[in-house]
């Protein structure tokens, strides 16, 4: 590793914290929403359980979605952690662990220590983990994924777990960001294969690039909001620009959704989406007449 990629990473979570951190609280939240999304997304496909955003975004919202079951519940139980969701120390809290000593009910509980045996795993976790306090936060990442593994805190084939805590420990001490997005780029990191002497430079370079591309994809949706309002001027009044605004700060919106953000009639909101999809500004991702779900078409 060199101070230059170190130093690249740095610089592209300082500007992505920067941006999330000028943002209003609500639109701060739908941003930590859709990285998120897009996060866990790229978490399952990792281990070879993979979901779509649309399929987790829907699940969240009730709406129905033919999934994973399993898959789905490790996709709520990411998200809720990488949108800040628990106090990441607390390791038993933060894996949604009852203390027990037996198992038998979920399979993936059955697959790792419970009771006093997961007691004395998260002790000794946290005991290596506070021999790493030394380095920066951002190189930490490795070697805590390889120290979670060796403590067996999560079902072997379930690397998600490891990966969401560290990009909650990566994440601590910045200004507005929950977690350390790597998007696609974390899939070559995350089960930490490979020659051992890169696996810190590709981690630094999923970093650098995940963040990178995290800041592209919101001055994208900020660029498609402009261009909306632009698009729809004609159409009379301010309905349409509240439209625009609630889509560019929720990644989701149900029709209901929309008639409380923008204060419209149900009518009204359905009629402007309506518009809005035949014009390419909006997109429908249920595929469905009922229970449809919007997004910004961006």
């Amino acid at each position: 590793m060199s101070v230059t990629e170190l130093a690249d990473a740095a610089m592209a979570v300082g500007r992505l914290d920067a941006m999330l951190g000028d943002m209003s609280g609500t639109d701060r939240d739908g941003a930590i929403r859709r990285l998120a999304l897009t996060e866990v997304e790229a978490m399952l496909w990792a281990q070879g359980t993979p979901l779509r955003r649309e399929e987790i975004g829907r699940d969240l919202m009730d709406a129905r979605a033919d999934a994973d079951l399993e898959a789905m519940r490790q996709a709520r139980w990411a998200l809720r952690r990488l949108e800040g969701a628990t106090v990441p120390p607390d390791l038993r809290a933060f894996l949604g662990l009852h203390r027990s000593e037996f198992t038998g009910l979920a399979q993936d509980v059955a697959r790792r220590a419970a009771g006093h045996d997961l007691d004395e795993a998260i002790a000794g976790f946290h005991e290596q983990n506070e021999r790493l306090a030394g380095l920066h936060a951002f190189c930490r990442g490795p070697a805590l994924r390889t120290l979670w593994r060796l403590s067996d805190l999560s079902p072997p084939d379930t690397p998600i777990e490891a990966a969401v805590w560290t990009a909650r420990q990566m994440a601590i001490g910045t200004e507005a960001l929950t977690f350390l997005p790597m998007g696609l780029h974390g899939r070559a990191v995350w089960t930490d294969s490979g020659d051992p002497a890169r696996r810190l430079p590709n981690h630094l370079a999923a970093l650098t690039l995940g963040a990178t591309e995290a800041r592209i994809h919101l001055l994208r949706l900020r660029d498609w909001a402009a261009e909306a309002k632009l698009r729809t001027a004609r159409i009379k009044g301010q309905n349409p620009a509240r439209v625009i605004d609630a889509l560019a700060a929720h990644p989701l919106m149900s029709t209901a959704m929309v008639e409380q953000a923008t204060g419209t009639s149900r009518d009204t909101s359905e009629r402007l989406l309506a518009r809005m999809h035949r014009m390419g500004i909006v997109r429908e991702v249920t595929g469905t007449k009922r229970f449809r779900l919007w997004a910004a078409a961006a």
